[in-house]
């Protein structure tokens, strides 16, 4: 009887299918629709409108400080006398670009480490899960602060530290996705045609833990969005006068008993409607993996 030839680099139909089923799910699904379109606002918001609006956020005008709303300043200006509406959407900026910076570079070392951890087993599994749980057991927002105290904080030293904290999340799920695909048949037939474990890790597990890769990240975003206004908002970020949505909270707190919720709200909603518009896609996406796995497995 003739051997069967099986070529390892042939997915099954199920998964081969699964990109179509997932767009499919995300574009009848609710929360897809209202997280993309508050993600979208918000970007625009950010990036776009300034162009429009034209107006420095670092321009002081000492004769209308901390004034609500008026011709000119349809935000009011803060207690330096600068527009708050250039400085809430300037401070968007830099807290979406370094939330989403600082989440990618999470999962490109989680994913590494999880399919490393999982794939090779022995020592380095060993050795790396119990530095996650190490990572693990300090409170993430104290070490933060810890480490922003040490440091002279920019974008690029917040991007750093909070990947440096955030990895472990994504590393621990990936490896649990990647232990369950290693006893798949399609990584079975790899190993048996002789494929080394490098190509296997790059060309069959990362790309099927892909869906669990994403929907991490996603709320990793939110998360490191969270802890970028957190260390501002606590003096530690950005240091003055760079604009963001954590600092400009900080600054109204000042001024509360005044009643100038122009200062307070309009950041405040930014980072809600950033936050949980993140949170919807990430759960529309949970649910459409969740979805693409059950229906490949039957």
């Amino acid at each position: 009887m003739a051997a069967v030839q099986v070529d390892p680099d042939v997915v099954p139909r199920a998964e081969a299918s699964s990109t179509g089923r997932v767009l499919h799910i995300l574009l009848h699904h609710p929360l897809a629709w209202s997280g993309a379109i508050g993600f979208a606002f918000m970007v625009a918001l950010s990036f776009v409108a300034p162009v429009i609006y034209g107006v420095n956020p670092y321009t002081i005008h000492m004769a209308i400080t901390v004034h609500g709303p008026l011709p000119g300043f349809p935000l009011g200006t803060d207690n330096l006398g600068r527009d708050e509406l250039a400085n809430v959407m300037f401070g968007g900026r830099t807290s979406i670009l370094v939330g989403l910076t600082a989440a990618l570079s999470s999962m490109i070392i989680g994913a590494l480490v999880g399919v490393v951890a999982a794939w090779f087993g022995g020592w380095p599994d060993t050795i790396l899960m119990r530095l996650i749980d190490l990572l693990r057991s300090i409170p993430t927002l104290f070490l933060l602060i810890f480490l922003s105290a040490m440091f002279e904080p920019t974008a690029a030293i917040l991007v750093v530290l909070i990947a440096f904290l955030s990895w472990s999340q994504i590393a621990r799920l990936v490896r649990g996705e990647v232990l369950s695909l290693r006893e798949r048949t399609f990584i079975e037939a790899s190993v048996a045609s002789g494929a080394s474990r490098w190509r296997i890790m790059l060309r069959h597990l990362l790309p099927n833990a892909m869906g669990t890769i994403i929907v991490a990240t996603t709320f990793l975003v939110a998360d490191a969005i969270l802890l970028v206004a957190a260390l501002s908002f606590l003096g530690l970020g950005l240091p003055p006068p760079a604009p963001n949505w954590g600092s400009e909270l900080a600054n109204a707190t000042n001024y509360l008993a005044e009643g100038d919720w122009w200062m307070l709200y309009p950041p405040g909603l930014c980072i809600l409607i950033t936050v949980i518009s993140i949170n919807f896609l990430g759960d529309a996406l949970h649910e459409a993996f969740d979805t693409r796995l059950s229906s490949a497995a039957r």
